[in-house]
């Protein structure tokens, strides 16, 4: 596996920072946000210089009812190609819900939502892991995720979720300490359990970020400083597994370049701290730190007493194995999968009843924090916007979240945004109303216009020519 070091998120707010900081071994970037054909130069420089660069995604969605998307794969596999990456990461999540598997509408999430923990559902992941597995042109490490809310009738913990889908795909795993940490404030997970039950010689690298606690409730924000509780956890990993690499997140509110070189600094001491006690107690080996071996992708069938299926390397003198297939899930699983994640993504994102079992307190909690992201990321996406609507951009924006559901991608979203406005005659003010009628023109064309948008468009010409 490879060793990567100290790292940190790459982001274009602090692209210079990154590329001055000391003792950057590594760095990963959101596979979204780049082009594999025209790199940004930071990037570039950052390779020339030996620096380690791992893409991240965030929008494949192995979690969910669907079969993967052979072109969101291909894109990652071209990014990784274009990076000379070890390997690619993804989450643990769904991402979107509906479609044809349930006959509604498909609806986005613009956000990592958790996976119930069932039989159905590590059935489905597992098949769209090996999918994944099959395109990409390098090895995949997947994220356990933050969650506000829990799922009604799990049948396993995390740990055990995560052990048996390495045990049957062997997919590595991207441990986040932050994560392990919310969930424990949120879910009352406990993450030295999760820590004891996970196969940690799997672990590809591991993820350390700030949040916030609001009422009770812990928010992954990647926008605040790493806590000593986050720290806590990653010391306990530590004395289990020497990670090959730990990577800070910084994703928004950006500190100095001097408090970014502290954190890394804090991270690099707790791992250290394990590194020491290693070298007292004599080798790794003494905290169960194996190589990881990558399970087969056909899990042998032990013959005899005792039968099992089993994905790890078989022990000296264990029965003989036959090679079968892993069975792929029923499609009775993804539909019952659909059709319980279409229903709480609209409760979400829709207003629709919450599903029987959820926590209605939770889901309110979580569907305003959507709408707020969705209100950020717009910003960033389309930052005439608010420029244009002032300190009427996110009111205005979290009254249309509230009854318009997100159906494609943030762009796509803005463009809704706007022209939501503009059919109800907003804003007010004349002047910022044509800025946007001329905004939203200039970029509404990759939409094959229909006779009612095409008179859309004309009503807004000619209130461009007022």
């Amino acid at each position: 596996m490879t060793e990567l070091g100290i790292g940190i998120g790459w982001r274009p707010e602090i692209a210079e920072a990154v590329e001055a900081l000391p003792g950057v071994d590594w760095v990963e970037v959101v596979a979204e946000n780049i082009c594999a054909d025209h790199l940004p130069d930071s990037l570039t420089r950052l390779r020339e210089r030996g620096v380690t660069v791992v893409p991240h995604g965030v929008s494949l969605g192995l979690g969910g009812a669907d079969r993967p998307d052979p072109a969101r794969l291909a894109a990652l596999g071209e990014k990784a190609v274009a990076l000379g990456a070890p390997l690619v990461t993804e989450h643990i999540a769904f991402v979107r819900a509906g479609g044809p598997l349930t006959a509604t509408p498909l609806l986005e999430a613009g956000h990592l939502l958790p996976v119930p923990r069932t039989r159905d559902a590590l059935d489905v992941l597992c098949e769209n892991v090996r999918i994944a597995q099959d395109a990409l042109p390098v090895p995949l490490a997947l994220e356990n995720i933050a969650a506000l809310i829990a799922w009604p009738g799990e049948e396993m913990t995390e740990g055990q979720f995560l052990a048996e889908l390495v045990e049957r795909t062997g997919v590595r795993l991207l441990i986040d300490v932050a994560n392990l940490h919310t969930n424990h404030v949120n879910r009352g997970e406990d993450p030295a359990r999760a820590l004891s039950e996970l196969p940690v010689e799997a672990i590809a690298y591991v993820h350390v970020a700030g949040g916030v606690e609001r009422d009770g409730v812990w928010h992954d924000t990647h926008a605040h400083p790493v806590p000593r509780e986050v720290l806590d956890v990653l010391a306990d990993l530590a004395s289990r597994v020497s990670p090959p690499g730990v990577l800070l997140e910084r994703d928004d509110d950006f500190p100095p370049a001097e408090e970014l070189a502290a954190e890394l600094e804090a991270v690099r001491t707790t791992v250290g701290i394990r590194s020491a006690k290693a070298e007292r107690v004599g080798t790794a080996h003494a905290h169960g730190a194996l190589p990881y071996v990558p399970a087969p992708r056909r899990a042998p069938l032990l013959i005899g007493a005792g039968a099992r299926v089993s994905g790890g390397p078989m022990p000296s003198g264990a029965p003989a194995v036959r090679e079968v297939p892993e069975p792929a899930p029923q499609e009775g699983a993804r539909q019952r999968l659909a059709v319980t994640q279409a229903a709480l993504l609209s409760a979400l994102v829709a207003g629709t009843p919450v599903p029987e079992g959820f926590d209605t307190r939770r889901i309110a909690v979580q569907s305003r924090a959507l709408a707020a992201k969705r209100a950020g990321v717009v910003a960033k996406v389309a930052p005439e916007l608010p420029e244009i609507l002032g300190r009427g951009y996110r009111p205005a924006f979290l009254a249309y979240a509230r009854s318009r559901p997100m159906t494609g991608g943030y762009r796509r979203d803005a463009l809704d945004f706007v022209e939501h406005l503009l059919l109800a005659g907003r804003p007010e003010d004349p002047a910022a109303r044509r800025r946007l009628t001329e905004w939203w023109q200039d970029r509404s064309g990759s939409r094959p216009p229909g006779r009612a948008t095409r008179l859309v468009r004309a009503a807004r010409h000619a209130l461009v020519r007022r």
